[in-house]
């Protein structure tokens, strides 16, 4: 994918992504934008609201690289692979009046694994302010492949970013919940309470090894106590050895948090997306649930391809060298290196990769 102009990143590209992908860097370097340009996505797909996440966000010109007087628009590259071919789509927001962005160009298409056959590029109409793709998707629209575009809208909204530090006293987390809406863990786990409850039911196996994970952490907890009332669910859990349940409003941070992470990586295929994006998964959680955590992603790559941002060593050391990127930024904007494993394999054999960026061998810090 290529990303150009987006807050701090003005022109970042990466490519061969591995299954697992670790984004490292200092405070500001860029890779929370970097997670938020997918929650973009999500909002321009998803739910077609893409004036809403902008209005969210503080209006168009904060989302541009240094304002839309030095930067006019966002443009972005993304190519998904399948075992049918490559998909891409690609498009360019434009910076309006009063302070909002509207399509100056999209456009995708599908090629199969030939080198020698690149297919043309689909355009779509200019000047909308949604994405006319989701439209193409749903409707025959003359000259445009529905197929390709259905294919690619799908792909897309099975990336999704998740973060989970919102644990203050009005957080969806600690409120009550639909015990209905358990389809998939949302962005924010708000609805954790619903989803436990729906495997505690259908997938108990699964719930239970979601339980002795958290336990391994956290050993006064024992399980969790969900009482459907009035269709509606609220997270609360028991302590080991009493008959004593504890809300969410009597839970620490971090082991909310721990929560809702422990249960986003042991989900059951149907309700896990296809791309997962996590930012800082490691604040308030104690280092060992951080190792814990490290290796969940792990197994879980092998199935989905996991995108985490991070600041912790001790999750840096989970992976590979070669699944790292080093975020810096160079005059206000981000730039993505990757550390050569040959050149730092000396290295490796006394030191973790974490330790190698403590000791800034390869960048990325302040």
């Amino acid at each position: 994918m290529r990303i150009r102009g987006f807050r701090s990143l003005k022109n970042v590209e990466l490519k061969n992504l591995t299954d697992a992908v670790v984004l490292i860097g200092a405070n500001g370097s860029g890779k929370s934008n970097f997670i938020r340009f997918f929650d973009m996505l999500s909002w321009m797909l998803k739910s077609r609201q893409l004036g809403e996440f902008i209005e969210r966000q503080g209006g168009a010109d904060d989302q541009l690289y240094r304002g839309n007087r030095f930067t006019p628009r966002v443009e972005a590259e993304i190519e998904l692979r399948t075992n049918q071919g490559r998909n891409d789509y690609s498009f360019a927001l434009m910076h309006g009046a009063p302070d909002r962005f509207f399509f100056s160009s999209e456009r995708f298409r599908f090629s199969r694994f030939d080198p020698c056959e690149e297919a043309p590029w689909q355009s779509l109409e200019a000047g909308h302010r949604e994405a006319m793709i989701v439209e193409a998707a749903q409707s025959d629209i003359p000259g445009i492949n529905q197929t390709t575009a259905s294919v690619i809208v799908r792909l897309l909204r099975n990336c999704t970013a998740y973060q989970f530090h919102d644990t203050s006293a009005s957080s969806d987390i600690k409120k009550v919940w639909r015990v209905d809406d358990n389809l998939w863990l949302r962005s924010d786990g708000g609805n954790l309470a619903a989803i436990l409850h729906y495997l505690e039911h259908h997938d108990l196996r699964r719930y239970d090894l979601i339980c002795r994970h958290i336990g391994r952490v956290l050993p006064v907890f024992d399980r969790f106590a969900l009482e459907a009332r009035y269709g509606s669910v609220q997270l609360r859990w028991k302590a080991r050895g009493t008959d004593r349940s504890f809300g969410a409003h009597l839970t620490s941070d971090g082991s909310l948090r721990f929560f809702a992470l422990v249960t986003l990586l042991n989900l059951p295929p149907e309700m896990m997306p296809d791309v997962i994006l996590l930012d800082e998964p490691e604040l308030g959680l104690h280092p060992a649930a951080i190792t814990l955590v490290g290796d969940m992603i792990r197994a879980l790559s092998e199935q989905r391809q996991v995108i985490v941002a991070t600041q912790s060593p001790l999750l840096v050391d989970c992976f590979e060298l070669d699944e790292i990127v080093v975020l810096e930024l160079c005059e206000d904007a981000t730039v993505f290196h990757r550390p050569s494993p040959d050149e730092y394999q000396h290295w490796l054999d006394d030191f973790t990769a974490g330790e190698l960026w403590q000791q800034n061998l390869f960048g990325g810090r302040p």
